[in-house]
């Protein structure tokens, strides 16, 4: 499962997650920073990307168009990286098995 964080989260996560998420990206690393949502999603979803966001607009695009790609929502607002790191790690399990989940297209972390 690749991860791509959305903008306000750091491509920092790339590298501390990759033993758990190889080959994820961050959307400035694909240059992507100036995209609007839409243009994220669609890349997420050409590209088998899992998108992570804090962001709402993805949860909603997620209710409306389904899967793929599919959405993690990290609704623990801003918080250092270390922490939204700490997370994802503690969901890891919790976010392999929403992989699977054909029936789920957005996994909301509190």
């Amino acid at each position: 499962m690749k991860l791509l964080f959305d903008q306000n989260l750091s491509f920092r996560l790339c590298t501390r997650l990759a033993d758990y998420f190889p080959n994820s990206s961050q959307v400035r690393l694909v240059e992507l920073d100036r995209a609007n949502d839409f243009d994220i999603w669609q890349y997420a979803r050409t590209n088998g990307f899992t998108i992570v966001t804090q962001d709402a607009d993805f949860a909603d695009m997620s209710a409306l168009f389904g899967s793929p790609p599919k959405v993690i929502w990290l609704r623990c607002g801003n918080q250092p990286t270390s922490i939204i790191e700490g997370l994802i790690r503690q969901h890891a399990d919790a976010i392999a098995a929403f992989d699977k989940d054909s029936t789920v297209s957005c996994f909301e972390i509190l």
